[in-house]
């Protein structure tokens, strides 16, 4: 992956919108799959998505999708409203496990009540955001479940569910778990979220 060049970091900064956006504003954006975009109190945030780490996210999406009922789904990079006031927050967690009426109808633009568990999978760009101001944010929205994969040194899912207010700690987890959430079983293997084919293996 190279870095993009000055000129291009120039231009990109040049057509930055320069007033907060409305849901509506945000709305009308082109897709972008080589970045991760989000709306925080109205100012767009952009984050790179590295190869590995997406592939990491589709993955999880998968291993969940095989494991959840009908009325229930794990849908990859969809938006969460947290705020749709003015100004707007609007994130794109990693991975949301969704239910009701979203779920079946695999929505693209889902409201906390929607949420099951939200889950990121921490990365270097975005360590602070995961670990603080989103932990902070579904907190406040009434997100019950909240899932951290860190991927420094080793792969370690950590799980926390909202009490009073406030998330606590409830596990921590390494290569192949099953995991509860509101009475189903979610059997992950973590290691093969990041593992790399070997050579001459079949797709």
């Amino acid at each position: 992956m190279t870095r993009s060049s000055s000129a291009e970091l120039l231009k990109s900064v040049e057509y930055w919108p320069n007033h907060l956006l409305t849901i509506a504003e945000w709305s009308l954006l082109p897709e972008n799959n080589k970045h991760c975009r989000e709306l925080v109190d109205g100012v767009l945030v952009v984050a790179p998505q590295p190869p590995r780490h997406q592939l990491a996210v589709w993955r999880l999406a998968a291993q969940l999708e095989r494991a959840l009922p009908r009325r229930v789904a794990a849908m990859a990079r969809i938006e969460l409203i947290i705020d749709e006031g003015s100004p707007p927050t609007v994130r794109v967690p990693d991975v949301l496990i969704v239910g009701g009426a979203a779920g079946a109808e695999h929505a693209t633009r889902v409201w906390p009540g929607d949420v099951l568990a939200a889950i990121e999978i921490v990365s270097p760009g975005s360590r602070r955001v995961d670990r603080i101001m989103k932990f902070a944010e579904y907190a406040a929205a009434g997100i019950e479940h909240y899932w951290l994969l860190e991927t420094e040194n080793s792969l370690r899912l950590l799980t926390h569910r909202l009490r009073d207010g406030r998330y606590v700690p409830t596990g921590e987890y390494a290569g192949q778990v099953t995991l509860e959430l509101d009475e189903l079983n979610l059997p992950l293997d973590l290691d093969a979220l990041t593992a790399l084919r070997a050579s001459g293996a079949s797709v």
